[in-house]
Protein backbone atom coordinates (compact mmCIF):
# COMPACT_ATOMS: atom_id res chain seq x y z
CA UNK A 1 0.00 0.00 0.00
CA UNK A 2 1.44 3.49 -1.04
CA UNK A 3 1.70 5.90 1.89
CA UNK A 4 -1.81 7.54 2.54
CA UNK A 5 -2.58 9.65 5.65
CA UNK A 6 -4.95 10.28 7.70
CA UNK A 7 -4.39 13.73 7.90
CA UNK A 8 -5.11 14.60 3.68
CA UNK A 9 -8.20 12.34 4.29
CA UNK A 10 -6.82 9.59 1.84
CA UNK A 11 -7.83 7.32 4.86
CA UNK A 12 -11.56 6.82 5.46
CA UNK A 13 -12.24 6.72 9.12
CA UNK A 14 -15.01 4.16 8.40
CA UNK A 15 -15.43 1.42 5.83
CA UNK A 16 -18.25 -0.48 5.07
CA UNK A 17 -18.06 -3.97 3.41
CA UNK A 18 -20.97 -5.89 1.78
CA UNK A 19 -19.60 -9.23 1.49
CA UNK A 20 -20.40 -11.44 -1.04
CA UNK A 21 -19.71 -14.03 -3.35
CA UNK A 22 -18.80 -16.93 -0.64
CA UNK A 23 -21.66 -19.42 -2.34
CA UNK A 24 -20.12 -18.80 -5.87
CA UNK A 25 -17.02 -19.66 -4.26
CA UNK A 26 -17.73 -23.17 -3.05
CA UNK A 27 -19.65 -23.68 -5.80
CA UNK A 28 -16.84 -23.44 -8.43
CA UNK A 29 -15.13 -25.59 -6.34
CA UNK A 30 -17.71 -28.29 -5.77
CA UNK A 31 -18.12 -27.77 -2.04
CA UNK A 32 -20.91 -27.09 -0.14
CA UNK A 33 -22.41 -23.53 0.60
CA UNK A 34 -21.14 -23.68 4.39
CA UNK A 35 -17.22 -24.15 2.67
CA UNK A 36 -17.67 -20.82 1.42
CA UNK A 37 -18.75 -18.96 4.45
CA UNK A 38 -16.29 -20.76 6.57
CA UNK A 39 -13.13 -19.62 4.03
CA UNK A 40 -15.18 -15.71 3.79
CA UNK A 41 -14.52 -16.07 7.90
CA UNK A 42 -10.43 -15.97 6.88
CA UNK A 43 -11.08 -13.05 4.73
CA UNK A 44 -12.82 -11.31 8.00
CA UNK A 45 -9.62 -12.23 9.92
CA UNK A 46 -7.75 -10.46 7.04
CA UNK A 47 -9.07 -7.39 7.15
CA UNK A 48 -9.46 -6.89 10.62
CA UNK A 49 -5.58 -6.90 10.26
CA UNK A 50 -5.70 -4.29 7.38
CA UNK A 51 -7.49 -2.22 9.34
CA UNK A 52 -5.45 -2.15 12.04
CA UNK A 53 -2.59 -1.56 9.82
CA UNK A 54 -3.59 1.17 8.03
CA UNK A 55 -5.30 3.07 10.47
CA UNK A 56 -9.21 2.77 9.83
CA UNK A 57 -10.84 2.80 13.13
CA UNK A 58 -14.45 1.78 12.50
CA UNK A 59 -15.36 -1.41 9.84
CA UNK A 60 -18.94 -2.44 9.17
CA UNK A 61 -19.53 -5.92 8.18
CA UNK A 62 -22.89 -7.23 6.51
CA UNK A 63 -22.73 -10.17 7.77
CA UNK A 64 -26.48 -11.43 7.70
CA UNK A 65 -29.31 -9.74 6.05
CA UNK A 66 -33.30 -9.41 6.98
CA UNK A 67 -33.67 -11.29 3.44
CA UNK A 68 -31.12 -14.29 4.73
CA UNK A 69 -33.68 -15.82 6.77
CA UNK A 70 -34.69 -16.85 3.24
CA UNK A 71 -32.45 -19.22 2.63
CA UNK A 72 -32.34 -23.32 3.76
CA UNK A 73 -32.85 -23.77 7.41
CA UNK A 74 -29.54 -25.80 7.25
CA UNK A 75 -27.83 -23.31 5.45
CA UNK A 76 -28.44 -20.62 7.98
CA UNK A 77 -27.89 -23.45 11.21
CA UNK A 78 -24.59 -23.54 9.59
CA UNK A 79 -24.21 -20.20 9.59
CA UNK A 80 -25.35 -19.65 13.06
CA UNK A 81 -23.02 -21.76 13.99
CA UNK A 82 -20.21 -20.28 12.10
CA UNK A 83 -20.70 -16.96 13.34
CA UNK A 84 -20.93 -18.05 17.25
CA UNK A 85 -17.52 -20.05 16.78
CA UNK A 86 -15.73 -17.35 15.48
CA UNK A 87 -16.70 -14.95 18.08
CA UNK A 88 -15.44 -17.69 20.73
CA UNK A 89 -12.00 -18.24 18.44
CA UNK A 90 -11.49 -15.01 17.55
CA UNK A 91 -12.01 -13.09 21.08
CA UNK A 92 -8.34 -13.05 21.60
CA UNK A 93 -7.48 -11.56 18.66
CA UNK A 94 -9.80 -8.65 19.12
CA UNK A 95 -7.95 -7.97 22.92
CA UNK A 96 -4.91 -8.16 21.44
CA UNK A 97 -5.67 -5.25 18.72
CA UNK A 98 -7.99 -3.36 21.18
CA UNK A 99 -11.16 -3.75 19.00
CA UNK A 100 -14.28 -3.15 20.26
CA UNK A 101 -17.17 -5.34 19.05
CA UNK A 102 -20.28 -4.12 17.85
CA UNK A 103 -23.63 -5.43 16.27
CA UNK A 104 -26.92 -3.80 14.78
CA UNK A 105 -29.68 -5.15 14.02
CA UNK A 106 -32.55 -7.74 14.91
CA UNK A 107 -30.49 -9.31 17.25
CA UNK A 108 -33.33 -11.01 18.83
CA UNK A 109 -34.22 -12.99 15.76
CA UNK A 110 -30.45 -14.87 16.37
CA UNK A 111 -30.14 -18.10 18.16
CA UNK A 112 -29.79 -17.71 21.89
CA UNK A 113 -25.94 -19.29 21.82
CA UNK A 114 -25.33 -16.74 18.89
CA UNK A 115 -26.67 -13.56 21.26
CA UNK A 116 -24.78 -14.91 24.29
CA UNK A 117 -22.10 -15.11 22.11
CA UNK A 118 -22.07 -11.58 21.00
CA UNK A 119 -22.93 -9.97 24.29
CA UNK A 120 -20.06 -11.67 26.21
CA UNK A 121 -17.31 -10.42 23.51
CA UNK A 122 -19.23 -6.93 23.06
CA UNK A 123 -18.75 -6.47 26.58
CA UNK A 124 -15.17 -8.08 26.98
CA UNK A 125 -14.25 -5.27 24.57
CA UNK A 126 -16.45 -2.63 25.18
CA UNK A 127 -13.94 -0.37 27.12
CA UNK A 128 -11.40 -0.44 23.73
CA UNK A 129 -11.76 3.05 21.36
CA UNK A 130 -9.10 2.37 18.91
CA UNK A 131 -11.04 0.37 16.85
CA UNK A 132 -14.64 -0.80 16.40
CA UNK A 133 -15.84 -3.83 14.52
CA UNK A 134 -19.68 -3.60 13.52
CA UNK A 135 -21.24 -6.71 13.14
CA UNK A 136 -24.73 -6.10 10.83
CA UNK A 137 -26.85 -9.09 11.85
CA UNK A 138 -30.28 -9.87 10.95
CA UNK A 139 -30.05 -5.97 9.71
CA UNK A 140 -31.75 -4.37 6.45
CA UNK A 141 -31.83 -0.90 6.30
CA UNK A 142 -35.34 -0.20 5.40
CA UNK A 143 -36.42 -1.95 8.93
CA UNK A 144 -33.79 0.32 10.61
CA UNK A 145 -35.61 3.48 8.84
CA UNK A 146 -39.16 2.03 9.68
CA UNK A 147 -38.03 1.50 13.38
CA UNK A 148 -36.45 5.20 13.78
CA UNK A 149 -39.56 6.67 12.71
CA UNK A 150 -41.94 4.49 14.83
CA UNK A 151 -39.43 5.39 17.49
CA UNK A 152 -39.79 9.40 16.54
CA UNK A 153 -43.76 8.93 16.50
CA UNK A 154 -44.04 7.60 19.63
CA UNK A 155 -41.92 10.64 20.92
CA UNK A 156 -44.03 13.06 18.90
CA UNK A 157 -47.41 11.37 20.46
CA UNK A 158 -46.24 12.19 23.83
CA UNK A 159 -45.09 15.30 23.63
CA UNK A 160 -41.31 14.50 23.95
CA UNK A 161 -40.56 15.58 20.26
CA UNK A 162 -41.94 18.91 18.39
CA UNK A 163 -42.36 17.73 14.76
CA UNK A 164 -40.90 20.91 13.62
CA UNK A 165 -37.82 20.31 15.20
CA UNK A 166 -37.19 16.57 13.11
CA UNK A 167 -34.05 17.02 10.96
CA UNK A 168 -31.67 15.09 9.59
CA UNK A 169 -29.74 14.60 12.65
CA UNK A 170 -32.59 13.81 14.45
CA UNK A 171 -33.10 11.04 12.35
CA UNK A 172 -29.73 9.72 12.61
CA UNK A 173 -29.74 9.82 16.44
CA UNK A 174 -32.66 7.27 16.28
CA UNK A 175 -30.89 4.67 14.11
CA UNK A 176 -28.66 1.84 15.03
CA UNK A 177 -25.71 3.21 14.22
CA UNK A 178 -26.17 6.95 16.43
CA UNK A 179 -23.22 7.04 18.00
CA UNK A 180 -21.28 6.17 14.79
CA UNK A 181 -19.94 8.33 11.84
CA UNK A 182 -21.20 7.47 8.51
CA UNK A 183 -19.27 5.33 6.16
CA UNK A 184 -16.77 7.01 3.96
CA UNK A 185 -16.29 4.22 1.75
CA UNK A 186 -18.41 0.91 1.14
CA UNK A 187 -16.73 -2.47 -0.45
CA UNK A 188 -18.81 -5.12 -2.30
CA UNK A 189 -17.10 -8.14 -3.58
CA UNK A 190 -18.16 -10.84 -6.28
CA UNK A 191 -18.90 -7.98 -9.17
CA UNK A 192 -22.41 -7.12 -7.86
CA UNK A 193 -23.26 -3.25 -8.31
CA UNK A 194 -26.21 -3.24 -5.69
CA UNK A 195 -26.77 -2.11 -2.41
CA UNK A 196 -29.20 -4.80 -1.10
CA UNK A 197 -30.65 -3.02 1.90
CA UNK A 198 -27.76 -2.27 3.68
CA UNK A 199 -27.16 1.40 5.49
CA UNK A 200 -29.06 3.47 2.66
CA UNK A 201 -29.17 5.97 4.68
CA UNK A 202 -25.99 6.38 6.65
CA UNK A 203 -24.03 5.65 2.83
CA UNK A 204 -25.67 8.58 1.14
CA UNK A 205 -22.34 10.63 0.47
CA UNK A 206 -20.05 7.23 0.91
CA UNK A 207 -17.20 6.42 -1.97
CA UNK A 208 -18.43 2.83 -3.65
CA UNK A 209 -15.96 0.21 -4.87
CA UNK A 210 -16.94 -3.32 -6.49
CA UNK A 211 -14.30 -5.17 -6.59
CA UNK A 212 -15.19 -8.81 -9.12
CA UNK A 213 -12.75 -10.65 -6.38
CA UNK A 214 -15.29 -13.40 -4.61
CA UNK A 215 -15.04 -12.29 -0.51
CA UNK A 216 -13.24 -15.33 0.50
CA UNK A 217 -10.81 -14.46 -2.47
CA UNK A 218 -10.22 -11.40 -0.83
CA UNK A 219 -7.48 -10.19 0.96
CA UNK A 220 -4.89 -7.45 2.58
CA UNK A 221 -3.57 -6.44 -0.81
CA UNK A 222 -7.29 -6.08 -2.00
CA UNK A 223 -8.54 -4.04 0.63
CA UNK A 224 -5.15 -1.94 0.59
CA UNK A 225 -6.51 -1.86 -3.39
CA UNK A 226 -9.68 -0.52 -1.86
CA UNK A 227 -7.80 2.31 0.00
CA UNK A 228 -5.86 3.52 -2.66
CA UNK A 229 -8.70 3.96 -4.80
CA UNK A 230 -10.24 6.02 -2.25
CA UNK A 231 -7.37 8.17 -1.50
CA UNK A 232 -7.37 9.20 -5.10
CA UNK A 233 -10.93 10.05 -5.13
CA UNK A 234 -12.24 14.18 -4.66
CA UNK A 235 -14.98 14.24 -2.08
CA UNK A 236 -17.01 16.87 -3.10
CA UNK A 237 -20.56 16.19 -1.32
CA UNK A 238 -22.79 17.89 -3.64
CA UNK A 239 -20.57 20.89 -3.42
CA UNK A 240 -17.02 21.90 -5.49
CA UNK A 241 -13.74 20.33 -5.37
CA UNK A 242 -11.70 21.04 -1.79
CA UNK A 243 -15.23 22.27 0.01
CA UNK A 244 -16.02 19.77 3.19
CA UNK A 245 -19.07 17.98 3.67
CA UNK A 246 -21.38 20.11 5.19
Amino acid sequence: MKNLTQEKGEIPAHVAIIMDGNGRWARQRGLPRIEGHRAGAQSVQAVLRACAQAGVRYLTLYAFSTENWRRPRREIAGLMSLLAQFMNENEPELHKSRIRLRTIGRLTDLPPAVQFALDRVSKATGNYKEHQLILALSYGARDEITQAVRAIARKVKCGEMDPAKIDEAAISRHLFTADIPDPDLLIRTSGEMRLSNFLLWQVSYAELYMTETLWPDFRENDFFAALEAYGRRKRRFGGLAGKSRP
